[in-house]
């Protein structure tokens, strides 16, 4: 069990999510965007890749076109919406998302986007640069493929590359105007500081990061799908954010270790306890364990929210909107 637990917080989709949550809690935890449609740039992302080289383009050159495409996206979602209010924004990301998903699976993107099939096998150039040998890495039942490793490492490093980017942000002269504007956008304005286009700079720079988390989960997976793109992931990016701590540099990074042990590790026991026909558990099939594990992770969040809003290492200052 835990080790199950120790290889999910460490592994891709950890790395993948505390990008995406990086980037969402430049929105929400300092900006102050309720952005509901994070998993749009993170699918953008991909599928600029994945269509880039599927069309006959290089790896590096899809990557290149993901990131163009999360940033048109900022451009053409931040424009009509981020001079109203907060609430607005959130209605429009999250119908942008389920849209994208929508056209990605339609007859008439098929050419492009190859539809519900999706398009596999793209990222083969990413792994031929891999310099670490063949062979499994690790301790028993800890342990990692060359390609995994490969993966994990390129993923770990953008993390962090994001995270001191976050940390040089925030402590800047901009990053303060952006807590200015979470706090009282009326009186930010009044110092001449263009609100929107503030607004507009942070939902891009955190829509790049989520297009960042699209490719890595899509390179790892060596596939991407329309309906591997659905709102949850926009919302296991926010129960890392509200876990880590909004408005927190490492926030990000802890909320998505835990969150991703404690799912692994709790469909581990789960599992494990339906098979020894433990009482606590004797009424469950195999099946349902993954339901229940996210059932228990909402527990968390529920008990969390409410006698620590602020999240592990958040301020609960940190956590108040204005949302006027």
């Amino acid at each position: 069990m835990l080790i199950d637990g120790m290889r999910s917080s460490v592994g891709v989709p950890a790395a993948a999510y505390a990008l995406a949550a990086i980037g969402l809690n430049l929105h929400f935890g300092y900006t102050g965007l309720l952005n509901f449609g994070q998993v749009g740039f993170m699918m953008v992302g991909a599928y600029g890749a994945a269509v880039t080289v599927h069309q006959g383009g290089s790896i590096w050159l899809g990557i290149l076109v993901g990131v163009l495409a999360a940033v048109t996206l900022g451009v053409l979602i931040g424009i009509p919406t981020l001079r109203l209010r907060a609430d607005y924004l959130a209605i429009v990301t999250i119908a942008m998302s389920e849209i994208l998903r929508l056209v990605a699976r339609s007859r008439t993107a098929e050419p492009l986007t190859r539809g519900v099939f999706g398009i596999q096998r793209f990222a083969v150039d990413f792994y031929d640069v891999n310099p670490i040998s063949r062979g499994l890495y690790g301790w028993g039942r800890f342990s990692f493929s060359h390609r995994q490793l490969w993966v994990m490492t390129c993923g770990w490093a953008l993390v962090a590359l994001a995270t001191l980017l976050m940390r040089l942000l925030v402590r800047s002269p901009w990053g303060r105007v952006l807590k200015a504007i979470r706090e009282d956008e009326d009186a930010a304005r009044s110092l001449g500081k263009s609100v929107f286009a503030f607004k507009l700079q942070s939902l891009i720079i955190g829509g790049v990061m989520g297009a960042f988390a699209g490719m890595l989960l899509a390179f790892d997976q060596q596939s991407v799908n329309p309906d591997a793109f659905n709102a949850t992931l926009t919302f296991y990016a926010f129960a890392i954010v509200i876990i880590g701590g909004a408005g927190t540099v490492f926030g990000p990074i802890i909320g998505s270790v835990i969150f991703w042990f404690v799912l692994s590790a709790t469909d581990s026991l789960l599992r494990q306890g339906i098979r020894d026909d433990l009482v606590l558990v004797r009424w469950l099939e195999t099946s349902d364990s993954a339901a229940v594990r996210f059932a228990l992770v909402g527990l968390v969040l529920i008990l969390l929210m409410t006698f620590r809003p602020q999240g592990i290492f958040g301020d609960r200052r940190e956590v108040r909107l204005d949302d006027r």
